[in-house]
């Protein structure tokens, strides 16, 4: 059994949605990551490979700092990337109820579908639980989802009505009796 703490990136203030696009981490509240970092435990921190994970995660200092992990990117939106919901729902209303209602095996264009993302998010997230008792995971929305729907055996639609804010931390256990202590924690 293998405690994540994951925490989701500081804020972009992008008005479009952001996945594969490497935006940087405003991590002006610096009252904030003093209580994040006072929240979590001194274990190691692995995050994504997109400046706004790396930049929160070098921010957790002095932990011990794991190579950045490209397995745990955001979804990627493809052609939708850094569009607004109701631009790309005026241009293909169809296409973007499909994505996200519910989420599944449908593909943003020229992205990849919510299904084929916990696919690539699962496997990283179990190699990092095996490799330690317990890790930081500096990461995006869709991977805290991901893997909150993977700890607590939910369906899609449920694990991604939760709200999973910039700085927030969501604790769960991965291994044999997976488990979700806590989602979306301000401290």
């Amino acid at each position: 059994m293998s405690r994540l703490w994951l925490v989701r990136h500081g804020p972009t203030h992008a008005k479009g949605i952001v996945g594969w696009t490497d935006l940087p981490a405003d991590l002006s509240d610096t009252a904030a990551l003093a209580r994040l970092n006072a929240h979590l435990p001194q274990v190691p921190v692995i995050s994504s490979d997109l400046s706004r994970a790396v930049a929160t995660a070098d921010a957790l200092a002095p932990r011990p700092r794991l190579p950045h992990d490209p397995a745990l990117r955001e979804l990627n939106f493809g052609r939708w990337e850094m569009r607004s919901y109701p631009e790309i729902e005026a241009e293909s209303p169809e296409l973007a109820r499909a994505f996200w209602d519910p989420p599944g095996s449908v593909r943003a264009p020229g992205g990849e579908s919510w299904d084929e993302m916990v696919a690539r998010v699962s496997p990283a997230l179990h190699r990092i639980a095996a490799a330690r008792a317990e890790t930081i995971v500096v990461a995006h929305f869709g991977v805290i989802v991901a893997a909150i729907q993977l700890a607590g055996r939910m369906d899609p639609v449920e694990a991604t009505g939760h709200r999973i804010e910039n700085l927030s931390v969501t604790c769960l256990d991965l291994g044999p009796h997976p488990a979700v202590h806590g989602i979306n924690h301000i401290p």
